[in-house]
C-alpha cells in the first residue's frame, strides 16, 4: 500500500511558542491540519537517540498519513512553511532542531532527484524513527522504489538505533 501522503514529524529542542519537543509535535500536527491537510491517522509519539549519535537531546517522533489536493512539491513548500513558523532553523546537517518535517511518501511517487524533493525520502528505509510509527498507521506500507515491506525494513535495521514509546 503506497498511495497515501506520509510525513515525518520530529522536535528535540523546546520551541518559544509550543514548550517540549513532544507539545510541539502535537501543534505540528494540528498546524498541518490548519493549513488544509486531512490528517488520517497518527501514530504514537516516539522518543529517539539522535542519528548520528551525539549530546543532544533525543527527539521526539511521529508519523501521519493525509490527504491533500496539492502536488508532492507543493507539500514539501507547506512543510517547510509550517517549519519556518515554528521557528526551524537550518544550519549544520542533523543539528537540533525545534521542527523537521520530511515528506516520507507522496502516493507512492518517485523523484530520485537532483531537484529538491526526492522521492521517497531517500533515509526512510534506515531509520527507526520513522519506520515504527509508519508501520502503527500502515502496516501493509510498502517503499515505492524497492518494495520492501515496512515490516522487512525494520527487521533490516541495524540493532543499535534507540528508540522508545514516549510515556
Amino acid at each position: 500500500m503506497s498511495g497515501g501522503i506520509f510525513i515525518g514529524l520530529g522536535a528535540n529542542l523546546p520551541s518559544p511558542n509550543h514548550g517540549s519537543p513532544r507539545n510541539t509535535v502535537v501543534a505540528a500536527i494540528a498546524a498541518l491540519e490548519a493549513a488544509g491537510l486531512r490528517i488520517r491517522a497518527r501514530s504514537p509519539l516516539y522518543e529517539s537517540e539522535p542519528i548520528p549519535v551525539s549530546d543532544q537531546p533525543w527527539y521526539v517522533n511521529a508519523v501521519v498519513e493525509a490527504e491533500s489536493s496539492l502536488g508532492c512539491s507543493e507539500l514539501l513548500e507547506l512543510l517547510h512553511s509550517v517549519e519556518n513558523a515554528f521557528g526551524r532553523t537550518r544550519s549544520v546537517p542533523n543539528a537540533a532542531r525545534i521542527l523537521d518535517l520530511d515528506l516520507l511518501d507522496c502516493r507512492g511517487e518517485i523523484r530520485p532527484g537532483p531537484d529538491r524533493l526526492i522521492l521517497p525520502h531517500p533515509r526512510l528505509q534506515d531509520r527507526a524513527f520513522v519506520l515504527l510509527p509508519l508501520a502503527d498507521i500502515a502496516p501493509n506500507w510498502r517503499h515505492p522504489a524497492s518494495h520492501r515491506a515496512v515490516a522487512e525494513l525494520l527487521a533490516a535495521l541495524p540493532p543499535d538505533q534507540h528508540i522508545r514509546r514516549a510515556g
